[in-house]
């Protein structure tokens, strides 16, 4: 192996070395902030947990505010890769679905995908935003981004001319149903299963929003 070679390899061992260990804290980060709050979980708790020392918490993220964004960003994506959600593929073929009916659809599959992944994280936040600032502004934050990110997609409704609603109240009628109680209590609480979730939310949608004589493939 040339000098040239090992250095990149070497390089390379480091940055992926770098990024499991990143992922570690995070995962480690994201269990404790749901176990025991936000509030009540430390630097040091997330270091042990994670196996590593206070020290390499604070080289990669900081502290715990900055920590807390990323695990948001891990949750509501579903992995570390740095792609915006509404870039991602399977948020794509939503918004390119022609068929509005099959459109709402995927989205109630793919918001329940996502529900399981971020309703408890969501409710340790609001569990801790009485008293801990920074989890009140993160909350605030994931509400700011949903409604954006739903407003896309009640415009993109809309361009398609089979909604039987207007597109403020598809907008409102989807942010009603997706800050995830409805699936916690649901799934959760009265014990559904994803799939009777998702079938329900797509029975509602398709019902409530698509014109009649599109709602049947």
């Amino acid at each position: 192996m040339t000098p040239d070679v090992k250095r990149s390899y070497d390089s390379s061992r480091r940055r992926e070395q770098a990024r499991e260990t990143q992922r570690r804290i995070l995962t480690a980060a994201h269990d404790l902030f749901v176990a025991q709050g936000y509030g009540r979980t430390t630097i040091a708790d997330i270091a042990r947990a994670a196996e590593v020392s206070a020290e390499t918490v604070y080289s990669a993220f900081r502290n715990k505010v900055t920590l807390l964004h990323r695990v948001w960003d891990v949750t509501i994506g579903g992995d570390d890769e740095e792609t915006v959600f509404h870039e991602r593929p399977e948020i794509v073929a939503i918004r390119t679905e022609p068929d509005l009916a099959r459109r709402f659809e995927l989205h109630a599959r793919m918001y329940t995908k996502v529900a399981r992944r971020t309703t408890p994280f969501l409710l340790a936040l609001r569990g801790a935003a009485g008293s801990e600032p920074a989890a009140g502004e993160m909350l605030a934050e994931v509400g700011r981004q949903r409604l954006a990110g739903l407003r896309v997609m009640a415009r993109d409704a809309a361009a398609t001319g089979q909604l039987a609603v207007s597109e403020r109240e598809c907008l409102d009628v989807i942010w009603a149903m997706t800050d995830g109680m409805l699936w916690h209590q649901l799934v959760q609480e009265r014990g559904w299963t994803d799939d009777q979730f998702q079938e329900l939310l797509a029975r509602m949608w398709v019902g409530a929003l698509v014109t009649p004589q599109r709602r049947s493939r």
